[in-house]
């Protein structure tokens, strides 16, 4: 009976002048707060001690690519005083579109883990397929274009459904996939292997149309930079009605001036040859809204989910099956878009459209600006760094004439170092248990 009456009082409120007396551990538990939750209230030293914590946890998100980036442009810049000059800025911006692209795609899939190795003939195949709807079949333009988009996107679903519903490897599924639309290209490309597009259409302006009006790229600059900085501090707002811990206003700024500086130097950049680029502001468009689907949606959060324990998110309720083949269905629409703009580029379709490097390039962009082969880490941001990577390093080494050889060795050792980072980034965050 005695044991039954002290369980029965460690449960009861010990009381005080008839008063409840809150005991030390439940005040605790209430007012403990995560410090990382603090940072953004810190201001400047708060995210210098995030900062210190993240690189003796392995995280370093995108800064060794950033890193890199800046390094390659010093390098070639000393070696070559045309590097930075407006020109070349331009075209390095128009050429990485087409990749860029893809490598958005690439980003959906590894975020889940996997690997889809069919983006370069679905590319090839989905330009092929406009340029004979549109030159030979005489569709409207803008309909062949929706329907190769299409195409692209029920491409990645079938081998979606493959993967996610009959269960066979992403990996065996896609390098089929690869095969098979290559193939399925050539033969709609017809003995000819060439249909060459008209420069003035829809597909020909995607490179080749300029915003020549100077306010146009100010004009760009100044839409982005408010839209960040009322973004950034209408969500403030809320977080400090809500109670919880948001970014001090000096922060909020700060960021909004190095944006500025950006936005403003590129715009500057742009006006100095023939203006805004078109494809460059698609480019822009397709990034912000896919990043918004992966980081403010439920869609994009079970995407996540996925890739950090399928089992996890299966227990959680999320449709796996569903997910999976959507992914790879976006996967085939954006090397679709990016076939298009690769076929604009060169202003026609031929049998040599997503073949060569792009495959590698694509995967490769993704893997370097930072979205890990184990899944479950990425941004699409990271395609942008990665393929600003890979074309600058393009562009440099063919302003020195270096041989095309060597192009391929050198971005397979940046390639390479990326992975090895990823390992033990991935190592560290283990050993300080944040994986």
């Amino acid at each position: 009976m005695s044991v039954d009456n002290t369980s029965a009082n460690l449960d009861k409120t010990p009381e005080q002048d008839g008063q409840p007396v809150e005991k030390p551990e439940a005040a605790s538990a209430v007012t403990a707060v995560d410090p990382r939750l603090l940072v953004r209230e810190q201001g400047l030293l708060g995210y210098w001690s995030e900062f210190k914590r993240k690189m003796k946890a392995g995280e370093l998100g995108s800064m060794p690519v950033v890193v890199g980036l800046a390094i390659i442009c010093v390098i070639f810049q000393v070696l070559n005083s045309n590097f930075l000059s407006a020109q070349n800025i331009n075209d390095i911006t128009i050429t990485m579109v087409g990749t860029g692209m893809i490598s958005v795609g690439i980003v959906f899939v590894l975020l889940l883990g996997e690997i889809d190795l069919s983006v370069g003939s679905v590319s090839g195949a989905a330009s092929a397929l406009a340029a004979v709807l549109a030159v030979n079949q005489g569709w409207p333009e803008w309909a062949a274009v929706l329907l190769a988009i299409a195409a692209g996107a029920a491409i990645g679903a079938l081998h979606g459904f493959f993967f996610a519903v009959l269960g066979a490897p992403a990996f065996a599924v896609t390098l089929a996939g690869l095969l098979f639309w290559l193939g399925f290209m050539l033969k709609v490309l017809g003995a000819d292997g060439t249909i060459n597009l008209d420069s003035n259409g829809l597909v020909g302006k995607l490179t080749t149309y300029y915003f020549s009006d100077v306010a146009a790229a100010y004009g760009l600059a100044v839409v982005v930079v408010a839209v960040f900085f009322l973004t950034s501090f209408l969500a403030n707002r809320r977080r400090e009605a809500a109670g919880v811990p948001s970014r001090p206003l000096s922060d909020t700024v700060l960021r909004t001036v190095l944006l500025a500086v950006i936005s403003f130097a590129a715009a500057y950049m742009y006006n100095q040859y023939k203006g805004l680029p078109l494809a460059t502001v698609i480019f822009l468009v397709f990034l912000i809204g896919s990043d918004f689907v992966l980081r403010r949606t439920p869609y994009g959060r079970k995407i996540f989910a996925l890739g950090g324990s399928v089992e996890a998110s299966r227990r959680a309720g999320i449709n796996v099956t569903a997910v999976r083949i959507s992914v790879f269905a976006i996967s085939g629409g954006f090397a679709a878009i990016g076939g298009l703009f690769l076929a604009s580029k060169i202003a026609s379709a031929n049998q040599s459209a997503g073949t060569g490097d792009l495959l590698m390039n694509a995967i490769a962009a993704a893997v370097i600006g930072g979205t890990s082969l184990f899944g479950g880490r990425g941004r699409t941001w990271n395609a942008l760094l990665g393929v600003l990577v890979i074309v600058s390093i393009q562009y440099g080494l063919q302003l020195e004439s270096i041989a095309e050889p060597v192009k391929y060795m050198i971005t397979a050792a940046v390639l390479l170092t990326t992975v090895v980072i990823d390992s033990i980034t991935r190592k560290t965050q283990k050993t300080a248990g944040r994986a």
